[in-house]
């Protein structure tokens, strides 16, 4: 189950936003995530409180108002190759939606199954 967050600076249209996550979703089912397993959340905060460095590290050009900063919760045990793919997948539907690649910057975090609790308090993977 990967927890979503998206985090953008404010404003943003629905279907900015909309097209982040579909991207990231379609991105996640490829690499064998369930279609129905969608958690995600969007933060939409003011420049006073997003604040990014335009061309850190090497970025080609420079990271404007609309940078998206995308963070995975994942459980862990994805190969380097999976995780590749998932990258490679992500970043080609951001560009069929119109973003920038170059703007987003992308933060896989791992977690172990038994870390995750679902409704009622079971842990279905322990």
């Amino acid at each position: 189950m990967p927890l979503v967050t998206v985090t953008v600076q404010r404003p943003k249209s629905a279907a900015f936003k909309t097209s982040v996550l579909q991207a990231v979703h379609a991105a996640l089912v490829a690499i064998g995530v369930p279609a129905t397993d969608r958690f995600q959340r969007v933060l939409e905060l003011t420049a006073e409180d997003f604040r990014f460095d335009p061309g850190y590290p090497d970025v080609k050009g420079a990271r404007n108002e609309d940078f998206v900063l995308i963070e995975v919760l994942l459980s862990v045990g994805r190969s380097v190759k999976v995780k590749r793919q998932f990258i490679d997948t992500l970043l080609a539907g951001l560009s069929e939606a119109g973003h920038d690649p170059e703007n987003v910057m992308l933060v896989l975090k791992e977690t172990a199954w038994e870390n995750w609790v679902f409704a009622g308090g079971r842990q279905i993977h322990v």
